[in-house]
């Protein structure tokens, strides 16, 4: 794949980078476009998100030795070096200007040096038993091993790039070529002749002539000390990055990035991000065990990076595909920028950890006090309409602007109606909200006086993930609360005011019972594949949106249990037996009430003996007076010679006035076709016939199966669960329209006096009952 784009690369890296280079001349190759000493023409100022990092055009990417050498430090790790040269050829062909700065000759030279030693000794040995010394790989001089492994390093860098069709080029440096002037401007004339050639320069240390880099040698001899003191590969990629004004350096190790004390201590944390503010807050450990540098020298190195321009995170090299996805803007590492948090910035850890403190909070209130912050909420909504419908109205306005579908805009339009009805809808969950947590579900005597209950508690903290429906806010708080959860909402940029004033409503509902901080709005520029990876602080994510958002969540949550359904590939099927005028009215309404919601009808079946009598006709025609565009199914696309257009899937959920009409044969089909072509959301039957209808209610394996009903009823709110955190199609936990029930879990309590479970083997003196007992 990589090699067949090769030749789009290239025409994408002449576009890109026209302003750095000359063109190739037919007579020659390109020459720089700046004089040595303005060096290259910047691209990009300093990147202040990680969103941003997209957009990197030159990067340089440092591998420690501890990345690419094996844990007996004798020879490489050649699976993950592999990855991180895929990688690199990847962004190299994607039109980025990519350079490495490489360790592992030594690593390399030394399992060469140590087979050639082990070969010599065993010979000796054989020759000359009583001279045979047990072999020590740690004595072999790092300088040879250098000679000896810089050819062979190389050769297997070559060999693997050009697997995708990459060429590189070795540049051997040592420290005094950056502090003579002449060596320095023709160094990086080199490596912007290379890089112009469309080739990778890969840099590393001459360590066969070069001092030890452990050694402080700071300054020139003769002269002034020129940039930062360069003792190791840190702080030659940081010199590198600045004098190329590369937009990005990576420097990779064998750690995630910077803690605020040594990883191994309690109470280190990972910080995801560092500015200058930060320097005297980190405690720093040892250096690596393999290399030449710590975690001190990266941070140095990276902070004198970044004052010149440079952004830089420092991860760890051993994770997979950890160069795509800092580019993707993933939270991997430890991110430096000159940007500093706002103070009122909480960072959506702190947010997950208040969460979990919120829910025990919450836990530990009377029912009757979770009661009351909802009704507090549901009072809200009423008597601070005109603050919410004015954020509303901006964000209708931003959508308008920005061309948004109607489908949407309609989702995201609030208005008086649709708030007093969700404050009936919270005053019921309000209502319900006594008998949720801490209801008893079973008494068991096991033994005398050693009784067990079962009993609801919440599940912990809540993701909840919402695209343009700013009404869905104040629905899941409310079930959040009345269940005793903590909860996380990402709503949609798009509803970013609206969310906003709705949020204020909820911490002011809260804040009536002292857990203001049990449900919080991320609103900071986190990427919802940070979020999924929060394993140790989200206990379940619930995404509501398209099915796009919803398939790809699922996708990307390896660790956290999504609840939800990807599609709402909704059926109504028209018996042989139906009454016309009810088959009418639920076709109209299960279609057009509200055409983007889930639970619209997206396949109307007809029995085929009804092709010859008035309903299909009349139902055609009603859908399109309602302005339904109409698709036929391949049975009824051959019936007719001149028809609707034909349907390009029967498993596509359209949410616009649009459907497909299909025929079927029999019952019998129409629940294969609804097994084979749904979505095991909602499906309907219209009959007069009780014996369909059973045998369609019983067969049809969805979440909401309905006789003579619109299938628009599959709702939280018309289900008297007064709201809906969604409609999950799984087959575990909670099915259907998801209210309190579905958000708790249970725990087991049991009470004993002093006994042991040897007490219940032979010989022990007690005996099991295992009696069931009324609930309290």
């Amino acid at each position: 794949m990589l090699r067949n784009s090769f030749h789009l690369a290239q025409s994408l890296r002449n576009s890109f980078s026209r302003n750095a280079w000359r063109a190739v001349s037919s007579h020659g190759p390109r020459q720089p476009l700046v004089s040595p000493e303005r060096r290259l023409e910047k691209a990009h100022p300093t990147f202040t998100e990680r969103s941003q990092l997209k957009y990197a055009r030159r990067l340089v990417v440092k591998l420690g030795s501890a990345v690419i050498t094996r844990e007996d430090n004798h020879g490489l790790a050649l699976g993950r070096l592999a990855s991180i040269v895929e990688q690199v050829a990847e962004c190299h062909l994607e039109g980025r200007e990519v350079m490495m700065v490489t360790s592992g000759a030594v690593a390399f030279g030394k399992q060469k040096l140590a087979q050639e030693l082990l070969m010599s000794l065993s010979m000796r040995e054989t020759l000359n038993p009583k001279d045979s010394k047990e072999f020590d790989g740690a004595t072999l001089e790092p300088r040879a091993a250098a000679a000896v492994g810089q050819s062979g390093l190389m050769s297997l860098y070559d060999a693997m790039f050009a697997q995708y069709g990459v060429k590189i080029a070795q540049v051997l440096v040592t420290k005094p070529d950056f502090y003579n002037e002449e060596t320095r401007n023709n160094l990086f004339c080199t490596l912007s002749e290379l890089i112009s050639l469309n080739i990778v320069p890969i840099i590393n240390t001459n360590d066969a002539v070069s001092p030890p880099m452990f050694i402080r040698d700071d300054e020139p001899a003769g002269g002034a000390r020129r940039g930062i003191p360069i003792k190791d590969n840190d702080s030659l990629s940081a010199m590198l990055a600045a004098e190329v004004q590369a937009d990005l350096l990576i420097l990779m190790s064998d750690v995630d990035g910077i803690y605020n004390k040594p990883p191994w201590e309690d109470g280190a944390k990972l910080m995801h991000t560092y500015t200058s503010d930060d320097t005297n807050t980190i405690e720093f450990g040892k250096k690596s065990k393999v290399g030449t540098g710590g975690m001190d020298s990266k941070v140095k190195a990276a902070t004198w990076a970044l004052d010149r321009g440079v952004s830089v995170v420092i991860c760890n090299g051993m994770q997979e595909k950890a160069i795509k996805t800092i580019i993707g803007g993933r939270k991997v590492g430890t991110f430096f920028t000159e940007a500093t948090e706002s103070a009122n910035t909480v960072p959506v850890e702190v947010m997950a950890e208040n969460a979990r403190t919120g829910s025990r909070q919450m836990q530990a209130l009377t029912p009757a006090q979770r009661a009351s912050a909802v009704n507090t909420l549901a009072d809200l909504l009423v008597s601070r309409e005109k603050f919410v419908l004015e954020a509303n109205a901006k964000d209708l306005a931003e959508a308008q602007k920005n061309g948004l579908a109607k489908p949407l805009l309609s989702r995201l339009s609030l208005n008086s109606a649709k708030l007093k009805n969700l404050s009936v809808g919270l005053k019921q969950i309000a209502e319900d909200s006594h008998q949720n947590v801490g209801r008893v579900l079973r008494r068991t005597r096991l033994a005398d006086q050693l009784e067990l209950k079962q009993v609801t508690v919440p599940i912990g903290v809540l993701l909840v993930i919402f695209e343009s429906r700013p009404d869905s806010l104040p629905q899941v708080a409310a079930l959040a609360m009345a269940s005793a959860n903590g909860l996380l909402l990402k709503g949609g940029k798009e509803a970013a005011h609206s969310n906003k004033a709705l949020m204020e409503l909820v911490k002011e509902a809260l804040a009536t019972v002292g857990a203001e901080h049990a449900v919080s709005l991320v609103s900071t520029r986190e990427e919802i594949s940070d979020l999924l990876s929060m394993e140790n602080h989200i206990d379940l994510i619930i995404p509501r949106g398209s099915s796009e958002l919803v398939r790809s969540i699922q996708q990307q949550s390896l660790h956290i249990p999504v609840l939800g359904h990807a599609e709402g590939v909704c059926h109504v099927y028209i018996d042989r037996d139906a009454d016309l005028q009810k088959a009418l009215r639920i076709a109209r309404d299960a279609k057009c009430d509200y055409p983007a919601a889930c639970n619209a009808m997206e396949t109307l079946l007809i029995h085929e003996d009804l092709m010859s009598g008035e309903i299909f006709g009349d139902v055609c025609n009603m859908l399109k007076r309602e302005g339904v565009k109409i698709y036929a199914g391949p049975r009824l696309n051959q019936q007719l010679t001149f028809g609707p257009p034909a349907a390009k899937s029967l498993k596509h959920e359209y949410g616009a006035l649009e459907c497909c009409i299909e025929i079927v044969p029999s019952l019998d089909e129409a629940i294969n076709h609804i097994h084979t072509y749904g979505s095991s959301h909602t499906d309907v039957i219209v009959t007069e016939n009780d014996a369909a209808a059973k045998q369609f209610l019983g067969s049809v394996d969805s979440a909401c199966v309905f006789h003579n009903a619109s299938s628009r009823f599959a709702d939280g709110f018309r289900f008297g669960l007064g709201a809906e955190v969604g409609i999950s199609t799984a087959r575990i936990h909670a099915r259907g329209p998801v209210g309190v029930e579905g958000l708790l879990t249970t725990k087991w309590i049991l009470n004993g006096q002093d006994h042991a479970a040897a007490d219940f083997a032979e010989g022990g003196g007690r005996t099991w009952l295992h009696e069931s007992l009324p609930l309290d």
